[in-house]
C-alpha cells in the first residue's frame, strides 16, 4: 500500500471514480501490452481512485492467475499517483485468496463483492464480509449488490466488528435503503454510487450526501464524465439536466436492450474510440452493429460536450 487509510479515505469519498475495462486479445487472453496503455490513459484525466478488475472489468470471469498479473500491472503503471482498489469475493475462500493477491501486488484496498449466486441471511453476509476483511489488513469497501445487499442495521454491525471497512458502495439504488444506511452508519464509512450508468442517479445519489460514484462511460467519454461530474457538484443543475437528457438516458435505453450491456456496451464504447480491449467473456455478449451504430452517434454528441 501506498497511501494511508485518511488518504485513500478522502479519495473514495470526493472526486470522480472509475473502472477501467480488462483487455483480452483476439483468442480472449488477457492483453497486458493493451492494459498498460489504457491505464496510462486513464490516470491522465482527472479522476480520484481506479478500481481494477471490478465488474466493469469482468471480475467475475478472471482466474485467480490472471487477477494477480491485472493488479500488479496496474499497482506498477499508476504508480501511486492515485489510490488502486481491487475485486474480492465469490466466496470466503475466494474472497481471502483474492484479497491476498491484492495485498500481495501492492493494492490500496479491495471492493469486496457479493457471495456467489445462493441467497443469504444477513447474518450470513455479515459474517461472510467479517471472514474476508479479518484475512486483510488492507482497505475494504463492501458492494451492497446482487446476493450481497446488507440492510442499515447489517452495514453498522459489521462496521462494529470490522476496522477497515472503510466504504459502502451502493448498487442497487434503493435510495430509502441508503438513506437508511448513511443516517444509522453516518461518517463512520464513505458512501460510493455503484449502479449501472451512475449517473442517472447521480442527483438522488448527492441529495442524502453521496458525493461520489464509479462512472463506467468514463472508458469511451472520459472528458464529458468529468464534466458531468463537476457540473454535479457545482450545482449546475441546467448542464446536468442537458447532458442527462442528451446522452445518458439514450445509452441507459440502449443499455437496457438486454442483460450485460452494462459492461458488453462499454467495450463497445472503448473500441468505437480507437482504445478496443477485445470482446467480452461468456456468459455476456457483445453489441449487435446497429446497437454500435447507435452507441457511436452518442459518442459524438457526447465528445460535443
Amino acid at each position: 500500500m501506498k497511501f494511508s487509510v485518511d488518504e485513500v479515505t478522502r479519495a473514495l469519498g470526493n472526486g470522480l471514480l472509475s473502472f477501467p475495462i480488462t483487455d483480452f486479445d483476439e483468442q480472449g487472453n488477457f492483453d497486458p501490452d493493451s492494459y498498460r496503455q489504457r491505464l496510462a490513459w486513464f490516470i491522465s484525466h482527472d479522476i480520484s481512485a481506479v478500481f481494477v478488475a471490478g465488474g466493469t472489468g469482468e471480475f467475475f470471469n478472471l482466474s485467480l492467475e490472471e487477477y494477480r498479473e491485472i493488479v500488479t500491472l496496474a499497482v506498477e503503471v499508476v504508480d501511486g499517483k492515485l489510490p488502486v482498489i481491487a475485486s474480492a469475493g465469490l466466496s470466503v475462500g475466494s474472497g481471502q485468496a483474492f484479497a491476498k493477491a491484492a495485498e500481495e501486488a501492492g493494492a490500496d484496498g479491495i471492493l469486496l463483492m457479493p457471495p456467489y449466486l445462493t441467497e443469504c441471511p444477513q447474518d450470513g453476509l455479515v459474517e461472510y464480509a467479517r471472514q474476508i476483511c479479518d484475512a486483510t489488513s488492507l482497505n475494504v469497501v463492501y458492494y451492497n449488490r446482487g446476493n450481497g445487499i446488507l440492510t442499515a442495521a447489517s452495514v453498522q454491525a459489521l462496521a462494529d466488528r470490522c476496522a477497515n471497512l472503510i466504504a459502502l458502495k451502493d448498487g442497487k439504488g434503493d435510495m430509502q435503503a441508503l438513506n437508511k444506511i448513511v443516517k444509522t452508519v453516518g461518517d463512520r464509512l464513505v458512501y460510493i454510487g455503484g449502479v449501472p450508468t451512475a449517473e442517472i442517479f447521480a442527483e438522488a445519489y448527492l441529495s442524502i450526501g453521496v458525493n461520489t460514484y464509479s462512472s463506467a462511460v468514463f472508458n469511451f467519454v472520459p472528458d464529458m464524465a468529468v464534466t458531468f461530474y463537476q457540473a454535479l457538484r457545482k450545482g449546475n443543475r441546467e448542464a446536468v439536466k442537458q447532458i442527462t437528457n442528451d446522452f445518458f438516458i439514450p445509452f441507459v435505453d440502449l443499455r437496457d436492450r438486454k442483460a450485460g450491456y452494462a459492461v458488453s456496451l462499454i467495450k463497445a464504447g472503448a473500441a468505437i474510440i480507437g482504445r478496443p480491449a477485445g470482446r467480452v467473456r461468456a456468459p455476456l455478449s457483445m453489441p449487435t452493429s446497429e446497437e454500435c451504430q447507435q452507441l457511436e452517434t452518442l459518442i459524438g454528441i457526447a465528445k460535443q460536450r
